[in-house]
């Protein structure tokens, strides 16, 4: 692992640790690479809608997570300018999902993400794009890698 990703996994450590949502979700952090996230979740009974199937806003919150780490990785505090999210496959209590970010830009002060969310079988079950600025802030202080 080069000193670029360990970087990225200490800030990403420190994001989880400090991330309730995340938690609350069941998020498992699968792997983490300077400007790249890949991270897993299951499917609970609550998470369902009046329709039987995942609310919308599940599949969206562990996009959001996986963007959130992609982005954030190099310590430098990045927030959400722009996002969407497409739904290709209803997801159901059981299911397992995989959300993988990748960087499409790296800019100075904005970045772009692609995430492609899978289910246990590999079948795309979503699309998240979003844009990121950039604040120059500092996560993590060097000291604490």
């Amino acid at each position: 692992m080069n000193n670029n990703d360990v970087l990225a996994n200490s800030v990403v450590a420190h994001m989880v640790e400090n991330d309730a949502f995340s938690k609350w979700m069941g998020i498992e952090v699968l792997e983490i690479r300077e400007g790249y996230s890949k991270i897993k979740m299951s499917i609970r009974e609550e998470m369902v809608n009046g329709f039987g199937i995942v609310h919308g806003g599940i599949p969206f919150s562990l996009a959001d997570s996986a963007f959130a780490f992609a982005c954030n990785n190099r310590n430098n505090l990045s927030v959400a300018l722009d996002t969407s999210i497409t739904f290709a496959k209803a997801i159901h209590p059981g299911d397992s999902l995989v959300a993988e970010a990748e960087e499409i830009h790296n800019g100075r002060s904005t970045g772009v993400y692609v995430i492609t969310i899978t289910n246990q079988t590999g079948q795309q079950v979503a699309m998240f794009k979003g844009t990121c600025f950039r604040t120059g802030k500092k996560l993590i202080e060097s000291g604490s890698l």
